[in-house]
Parts: C-alpha cells; structure tokens; sequence
C-alpha cells in the first residue's frame, strides 16, 4: 500500500513546461505594450495632457445652458441626415443584395470567379470607414448631400453583404432539396425555397444597418458632406460652445430615437 501511494502521481492543470510557456508569453505581451506605448507617447507633450482636465471643465461651463433658440435652425439639417442614412442604406441594401448572392456558396454560379470578387467587394466596403468615403466623394463629385448618400451606401455593402450571404449559407437544404425534387428551375429554388428563409434576417439587418447609419452619417458634414455635421463644424469653429451642446444633445436624442425604432421593428421581424 505504501508502494502505490509512493509512486502515485499529483495532478497538476498544466505540465512544468506548459507553465513555462505561458509565463514567457505574459512577459513577450508586456513588452510588446510596454514597447507600443514609447512608441505612441513618445511625442506626448505632458504638460496638456495635465492640463486636460481643467481645459475640459472650463469648455463644460461654457457649454451650459445651451440656446436652445438655436434648435429651429438644426431642424434642416436634421432632416437633411436622416436622409442621407436612409437613401444610402436603401441603396447600399440594392447593391449588396447581388453580391450577397454571388458570395454565398450554395447561390453564386462562379466559385472561382464572381464569388472571390463579390468577397473582394465586402472586405474593401468594410474595411474603408464611411468618413474616408466622403472625402473621397467630396473631392470627386463635390460638396453635399449627394456625397454623404453615396458614402453611406459604399460603406453598407460589406456590412450587408457579409450577413446576408452568411444567412444565405445558413440556409436549411432540405426544403431546397425538396423544391428541386418537384422539378423546379433554378429561379424558382431560389424564389420559394432561398428567398422565403432570409427575409427575415434580411429585414433585420437592413434597420440594424440603417441605425447604424444615423449615427455615422451626423459627422459625415465634418468633411463637407452635408447633414447636422457641417452644422457642428461650423460651431466648433466659432467655439459657440453653447450651440455645440445643443447640437450634441440633439444627435444623442436622434440616436437613442432610432435605437428605440430599430428595436422595436426587428422584434416584429424576428
């Protein structure tokens, strides 16, 4: 019995060699950030950094009370972004529908061709913010509400596109098998047994979408895209500071708003 018990062994969650590893990871991550932050301060001037606080508290007092006489003067451009989120989530929806399908792989007729260019579009459409999209289409087409529309829906292609086609792939075989059994053609399939399966993440994901979008689209004027944003810009120039936070309490109401509509449409969706 003292034989057994002395060559019984003690368990232990990781081997001596599995805790080396790991303590030799945690040291290569602390100094890797260790590292990143010389590398991002390095010209960090200090002192306003310190003074950051004050200079916070001292913009706060004399953003209160806000004038709330400007409010009649936002109520255009208000508009003008609500517009802006809503036309181009509409068309980002049109375009990202076609590429949804040619990237999913049980829809696209190309594998080797249309589906790695449809994922092309994607990945380019969301990796490029909708802020870096105005400037471009400031620069290209001019100033205004045309090019926040078109920034917009360039930016809602990925995001549309990406979850539809997932949708798509998630799609149950069998009732798709079962419409090609009765001799259906291929438009049909994908009338009656694709289509009727999506719809609902579809809807879903273009009001997420589209919530998205009034938030993105209130500092697309920022750059000369129109919308509440060029309103901001303006006041942040004039330091009418009084303005900004009307303007700010504004968006934060627009946003909770579209936030409380969004919810309640994917719950009658979904």
């Amino acid at each position: 019995m003292t034989e057994i018990s002395h060559y019984r062994q003690i368990w232990s969650h990781r081997t001596p060699r599995a805790r080396l590893l790991l303590w030799a990871g945690w040291l290569a991550l602390v100094a890797l950030f260790v590292w990143c932050w010389q590398v991002m301060t390095q010209d960090t001037i200090w002192f306003f950094v310190a003074d950051a606080p004050q200079q916070a508290a001292d913009i706060g007092r004399r953003m209160l009370p806000p004038r709330w006489s400007y409010l009649p003067e936002l109520m255009q451009p208000l508009w003008d972004t609500l517009n802006i989120a809503t036309l181009g989530t509409l068309g980002g929806v049109i375009m990202a529908v076609p590429v949804a399908f040619f990237a999913a792989r049980n829809t696209t007729p190309s594998v080797t061709l249309l589906r790695p260019v449809a994922l092309f579009i994607i990945v380019a459409s969301r990796s490029i913010n909708s802020l870096i999209w105005a400037l471009l289409l400031v620069a290209i087409i001019g100033p205004g509400l045309l090019a926040g529309i078109v920034a917009i829906a360039l930016r809602s292609i990925g995001f549309v596109g990406k979850l539809l086609y997932e949708a798509i792939e998630e799609t149950d075989a069998r009732q798709i098998e079962a419409i090609e059994a009765t001799g259906a053609s291929a438009a049909q399939v994908l009338s009656y047994g694709i289509v009727p399966q999506i719809m609902p993440a579809f809807w879903g994901i273009t009001v997420f979408r589209w919530d998205i979008n009034i938030r993105e689209s209130t500092i697309l004027g920022l750059v000369g895209a129109g919308g509440i944003g060029l309103k901001l810009q303006g006041s942040l120039n004039t330091l009418a500071w009084s303005q900004v936070s009307v303007i700010l309490l504004l968006i934060l109401g627009t946003v909770v708003l579209s936030e409380w509509v969004s919810s309640r449409v994917r719950q009658a969706i979904i």
